[in-house]
């Protein structure tokens, strides 16, 4: 990529990295995925992504990974928020937020 710090990899390098070292999960992270989290190479590996709405930019789920003592994993999604607009327009008051207008209180 841009930044030249990535490496491509198939299911064979997944397996065969499994395989070698005795276990049967990578996971992963870094990566925005859609959902929140993502599984490749036959469920064999899982990308997690935790940032629901990445940046303002990406409109993904966050993912959170549980797993219990019999290594069972179980997924929490974590669901972008509605987009609220920073700014409404109000006429005259263009470009900024228009708020009620408060009446004062009078204390008897």
């Amino acid at each position: 990529n841009d930044r030249g710090v990535s490496f491509t990899f198939g299911a064979d390098v997944v397996s065969k990295f499994l395989n070698r070292h005795d276990l049967d999960l990578i996971c992963r992270a870094h990566q925005v995925v859609e959902d929140g989290y993502e599984f490749f190479a036959k469920r064999q590996l899982v990308t997690l992504f935790s940032a629901p709405n990445y940046c303002g930019e990406f409109d993904n789920a966050g993912g959170m990974m549980s797993v219990d003592e019999t290594l069972m994993c179980s997924f929490q999604i974590l669901k972008p928020s509605e987009k609220k607009a920073k700014y409404q327009y109000s006429g005259m008051m263009q470009g900024r937020s228009s708020l009620p207008n408060k009446t004062p209180v009078k204390k008897k």
